[in-house]
């Protein structure tokens, strides 16, 4: 299982979307600032040369969102088709179902260390350069995959697939979450969150079924397909360019009190569903040539893309907290039941629909919820979000398949129902954006400028809005 997050790229002094080429607006077009984001105390100002094909003032067009969600979904099928297909994999490889799980645990550590580390190397590099570069780096891994003859090669493979969905990853959720003003911000998450979605939905079952007929080798060739036309679509983006930032500048934002504890709400809360999601087949005790798991892994898609269809106007409309508590705490309750409805397949297969639907409402609330506590450094802390969401992912692999050693899989329900009650508790006993501080600003955020990336913060009640002239 893959789940989407934001970048590692600062919003520094000033953010830049052009046209084509990243070249700056001609003379006859007028450019407009407004601010990264309306929260009170946001850091960045975000200039907007409006170009053919470009993005207009206020945030990228419907079919540009769409190119990212184009590239969620390859990136989605990828991690979830996996484990549809695990008992193949690991029979055509020789090594154990446990054993074939931990590739999803060597993904996600590859992706929480890369994220940082590429943003850092690659910070003044164009944001269109880096989302087409991020998916030829996944595809040439995917390659990898599709050729491999053994478990050794499969496993470098997937780790090089990583570091080029890092790339991808850290670059679509910013242009989305930082070009949308702070009122449709939630919308436009969820709109590129929704590729992730759609690929549980329609790219997961489909994919299962294709490895059914022809193998999984042929899935992960046809993912790399996807990648390379999503790729060629990228260059029709607007270019965008954001202030380089130090690796010591992105961690000590770890400094920060209430950015660590919803980090850490992320770390928990992901690594439930991955522990089922990850070994699925066996905890269902269906094999990966079964067409019952087909029905299961789409009712399961279904359930995701309509809690991902309604999170962002939830989190519009009532706040990032109490989505997150109804997805965590909806979750747990659905895991709970799976311990019961786990051997009868139509009672399996409407609980996982309710798992897919709660998961769908969780990530969303995380990503919004960086934008109140550190509004300052928003971009470094989603992508922080992004390490600690692919962290929760290793730890959920890696306990599911020791669980599955331990005690078995149809222990795993259980398992995933404790920890989604942890991270429901959690989330409520710590809840950083309930503190504001005497001034109003949101906890955790700098007094003055200097304290935070060094950029010029607007007066809490007075969002930025003007006009550039043409030069």
């Amino acid at each position: 299982m893959t789940i989407r997050q934001a970048s590692n790229d600062t919003v520094g002094d000033e953010t830049t979307a052009s046209g084509g080429g990243g070249a700056p607006a001609p003379s006859a077009t007028t450019a407009a600032t407004t601010t990264a984001s309306r929260e009170p105390g946001t850091a960045a100002t975000l200039a907007v040369a409006p170009a053919s094909g470009g993005a207009p003032a206020g945030g990228l067009r419907g079919w540009q969102l769409g190119v990212l969600a184009a590239g969620t979904f390859t990136l989605g099928v990828d991690g979830f088709v996996l484990s549809g297909l695990l008992p193949s994999i690991s029979r055509d490889l020789s090594v154990g179902v446990s054993t074939a799980g931990q590739l999803t645990t060597i993904f996600s550590i590859t992706y929480a260390v890369a994220s940082p580390v590429v943003a850092t190397l690659t910070g003044r590099y164009d944001r269109r350069v880096l989302l087409g570069g991020g998916l030829v780096l996944f595809l040439l891994g995917m390659v990898a995959q599709a050729l491999a003859p053994s478990y050794a090669v499969m496993a470098t493979g997937r780790a090089f697939a990583a570091v080029g969905a890092a790339a991808f990853q850290s670059n679509a959720y910013i242009m989305a979450g930082v070009l949308a003003g702070a009122e449709r911000r939630g919308r436009a998450l969820a709109a590129v969150t929704a590729g992730t979605s759609l690929s549980t939905v329609l790219g997961v079952p489909f994919g299962v079924l294709i490895g059914q007929w022809f193998g999984w080798r042929t899935v992960l060739w046809i993912i790399t397909g996807l990648a390379a036309l999503t790729a060629l679509c990228v260059l029709r983006l607007p270019a965008a360019h954001v202030p380089q930032t130090s690796m010591r500048t992105r961690l000590g934002v770890l400094t920060r009190t209430p950015v660590l504890l919803v980090l850490l709400t992320t770390v928990v809360l992901v690594a439930a569903p991955i522990m089922l999601i990850t070994y699925l087949p066996v905890v269902l005790d269906m094999d990966s040539t079964d067409t019952s798991l087909v029905l299961v892994l789409l009712a399961f898609g279904a359930g995701s893309l309509i809690g991902n269809r309604v999170v962002g106007r939830l989190v519009d409309s009532r706040g990032a907290l109490p989505v997150l508590l109804l997805g965590a705490g909806g979750m747990t309750c659905a895991f709970t039941v799976l311990i019961g409805t786990q051997a009868w397949y139509g009672a399996a297969m409407v609980t996982m629909f309710a798992v897919g639907a709660f998961q769908g409402l969780s990530i969303t609330p995380q990503q919004h919820r960086l934008f109140v506590v550190a509004p300052d450094v928003s971009a470094v802390a989603l992508g922080l979000n992004g390490s600690a969401i692919y962290a929760g992912a290793a730890v959920g692999a890696a306990l599911g398949g020791l669980t599955v050693d331990l005690s078995g899989a149809s222990t795993i329900p259980a398992a995933a129902a404790l920890l989604g009650a942890a991270a429901f508790v959690y989330s409520t006993l710590s809840a950083p954006e309930r503190r504001q501080d005497r001034q109003g600003r949101p906890a955790g955020s700098p007094a003055h400028p200097a304290e935070g990336a060094g950029v010029t913060l607007p007066h809490p009640s007075t969002p930025t809005m003007r006009t550039r002239p043409s030069k």
